[in-house]
């Protein structure tokens, strides 16, 4: 968790972030993260299934690092992955396959086969077209496949646009009125198995309605289809749970898996139920720790000018991508004058701004940008030939790992050598 202690120094973990980017072997940008406040974070949401049997798939696409998935794995957290990279990525961390669900509305042949030869809990398949694809993959190499329907049940999430994917214009899912044709494909097929239905309406969603709409869709079905003598073994609520970047967020990610648990119990009675949380897990307790290059005054301005950081739009995409605010903040205490100020990157493209913040003036060489533990690193590109950021791991109160990727230097050699 993140706190400052008594003197207003930062700490993540219990450990001092400016004693970290102060050692010498760490350079900046990097990522901090408190694994221990993570693997919580998964165990709190999971008690909101009140002693249902029940599946938390950690959605890895939010932060993919192995400790990270390993810590979960040992918690009893399964993966929810979207490539054959992150499926390895969890099957090395100790993931059993029974434990993994697949999305993503365009799966190659490649990652088809490896599923099935993964033998993970289910495919979730996003349309009637994917479910012949998979049939024949299937019927190729001798192997019954679990597949669980995506349906896009037409629930309108109150979020960024590109980050909503229930609406009927959204890529996602099996429409509602292909349904029917869906089963049709299940039916004929001797290869695959429907053990599940799926939903996912958006992603940083601050209250539980949309979320509930659209289990209450989805229960219905299942409900039919039970009557039908199709009886489902898993019902899969989705992720998309928000969390606090500064602004608000009125409920726990824990009351969207209470509220939605208590609909499909009031429809139908499934075996198990699913969810998939990636930000609701490790938002919070990430932060990306930058340092100062200089400042850049602006007269006339209502600002006292710009603060540059050597982290940019290519560590942290989310605010270019999604005009997203993290709160940038000191390290440590300053005793410089508040005034406002306009924080960017060192990114060649106007994008690459952090947004206007009340800050110390001249500010300290140290800042931290907040709530980072999701899309962040796994966002993060080496555009403009710059290096990726550095990721230090925090647990029982002390650095346990720190992971470098490639730098400047090899991203010239990479490129020379084509």
């Amino acid at each position: 968790m993140l706190l400052r202690d008594a003197e207003g120094r930062a700490r993540l973990g219990g450990v001092l972030l400016e004693a970290i980017a102060r050692r010498g072997d760490v350079p900046t940008p990097f990522y901090a993260y408190d694994l221990d406040a993570m693997v919580d974070e998964a165990v709190d949401l999971a008690r909101g299934f009140a002693g249902r049997d029940h599946l938390v798939c950690y959605a890895v696409k939010a932060n993919s690092a192995g400790r990270l998935v390993r810590r979960l794995a040992r918690a009893g957290v399964g993966a929810d992955v979207v490539s054959a990279g992150e499926l390895e990525v969890c099957l090395g961390a100790g993931v059993p396959p029974e434990r993994i669900v697949w999305s993503g509305v365009a799966k190659t042949e490649t990652e088809l086969d490896r599923a099935l030869a993964a033998g993970i809990l289910s495919v979730h398949a996003e349309s009637v077209e994917e479910l012949a694809r998979l049939d024949a993959r299937a019927r190729a190499v001798g192997k019954r496949a679990a597949v669980s329907l995506r349906i896009n049940p037409g629930v309108e999430a109150d979020t960024h646009a590109n980050i909503a994917t229930g609406h009927d214009e959204a890529k996602f899912g099996v429409p509602l009125a292909d349904v029917p044709h869906a089963l049709a494909e299940v039916e004929r097929s001797s290869s695959l198995s429907l053990v599940g239905l799926s939903a996912h309406v958006g992603s940083q969603m601050v209250r539980v309605d949309e979320y509930v709409r659209a289990a209450e869709v989805t229960a219905g079905l299942a409900r039919e289809l039970g009557s039908r003598g199709r009886a489902l073994s898993l019902l899969d609520l989705g992720g998309g749970m928000g969390v606090d970047y500064g602004e608000g967020c009125p409920v726990r990610p824990r009351a969207f898996v209470e509220a939605a648990a208590r609909a499909v119990a009031a429809i139908v009675d499934v075996p198990r139920l699913l969810c998939e949380p990636g930000r609701a897990i490790v938002a919070a307790h990430g932060v990306l720790v930058t340092r100062v290059v200089q400042t850049k005054r602006w007269s006339g301005r209502d600002t006292a000018g710009w603060v540059f950081l050597d982290a940019g739009m290519n560590d942290l995409a989310r605010p270019a991508m999604y005009g997203a605010r993290h709160r940038v903040e000191p390290l440590a205490p300053s005793a410089s004058p508040l005034a406002c100020a306009r924080v960017g990157g060192p990114v060649c493209e106007s994008s690459d701004d952090f947004g206007t913040y009340e800050l110390p003036w001249p500010p300290p060489d140290l800042m931290m940008i907040r709530d980072a533990g999701a899309y962040g690193f796994t966002m993060a590109s080496q555009y403009n030939g710059r290096a990726l950021p550095a990721e230090v791991f925090v647990e029982g109160g002390e650095v346990t790992g720190v992971s470098r990727g490639p730098d400047a230097a090899e991203w010239a050699r990479a490129r020379l050598a084509t």
